[in-house]
Formats: C-alpha cells, sequence, structure tokens
C-alpha cells in the first residue's frame, strides 16, 4: 500500500508542477504577444488588454483544476481502497 501512496504523491507533484509550468510559460508568451500588438497599434491596446485577461483567466482555471484533481488524489485517493480490496487487507 505505500507503494500506491508514494506513486500518487508523485502523480500529484507532477500534476500540479507541470500544470503551473504549462500556465507559467503560456501567460509569458500571451504577456509578450500583447505587448507587441500594443506597441503595433496602440489605439486597439485597450481591446487587446481586455481579451488578454479573459485568455489569462481561461489558462489560470485550467490550472486550478489540475490542482483540484491533484488534492483530490492527495487527500481521498479512490486507488488505496482498490488496493486493500484487491489484496484482502
Amino acid at each position: 500500500m505505500d507503494l500506491v501512496i508514494g506513486l500518487t504523491a508523485i502523480a500529484v507533484a507532477l500534476l500540479i508542477g507541470l500544470g503551473a509550468l504549462g500556465v507559467g510559460i503560456g501567460m509569458g508568451l500571451l504577456g509578450g504577444r500583447f505587448l507587441e500588438g500594443a506597441a503595433r497599434q496602440p489605439e486597439l491596446a485597450p481591446m487587446l488588454q481586455t481579451k488578454m485577461f479573459l485568455v489569462v483567466a481561461l489558462l489560470d482555471a485550467v490550472a486550478m483544476i489540475g490542482v483540484g484533481i491533484a488534492l483530490f488524489f492527495a487527500f481521498a485517493n479512490p486507488f488505496v481502497a482498490q488496493f486493500q480490496a484487491a489484496t484482502g487487507g
């Protein structure tokens, strides 16, 4: 059973870490493209800023869903019960 808990902890760490890494890279690319667009056409900056914040919110929601799934596996792990049922212990 320790193996199941250990592998779940590794999976939770990867889920949170890679989710945060992906969101960080995505926000960096998005911010850079926003600055390029605002520098080329300053009159469109307010519209671009609104759209950028909307996409940032959606991008951040993806990371929050990943954290929610990771916390589910960390505190209410369904695999432990399956392992105990399979081994009879």
